[in-house]
């Protein structure tokens, strides 16, 4: 990405349909619909790095081996979960990679993949978030 990556991930960010903020320098918010119900991800430029995390589920809803599977499945991104038991998917992408495709690409398998996982775990209605 010729130039400051943040003029082109911001340029991009604003483009996207949902709900886009700057929250701070080289920190961006994306809100977006999720299997029924919002989805708030934060992007943010660390360490030559794009990252970008979101809070999937609350607790008790998704078995660790279920997101054992998925983490060898999905590029780039990866399940965690809190002391708590709530899930989050997280990423990192080169910084040198980005590009609006790649940006695409990134935070689309980012949503389908919290997407899925939240299918997995049942009805919007049984969710606790």
């Amino acid at each position: 990405m010729a130039g400051d990556p943040r003029t082109a991930i911001d340029a991009f960010i604003a483009g996207l349909d949902g709900e886009t903020r700057r929250v701070a320098f080289a920190e961006w918010g994306i809100t977006v619909d999720a299997a029924g119900w919002p989805i708030h991800i934060g992007v943010a430029i660390r360490d030559g790095l794009l990252r970008a995390q979101a809070q999937v589920i609350g607790a008790d809803r998704i078995a660790p081996h279920d997101l054992l599977r998925w983490n060898r499945q999905i590029p780039l991104l990866r399940f965690a979960h809190t002391r708590e038991g709530e899930v989050w998917i997280q990423g990192d992408l080169p910084l040198a990679a980005v590009d609006a495709a790649e940006l695409d690409r990134f935070l689309g398998l980012l949503v389908l993949s919290a997407t899925q996982a939240r299918e997995a775990a049942g009805p919007v209605a049984a969710a606790a978030d």
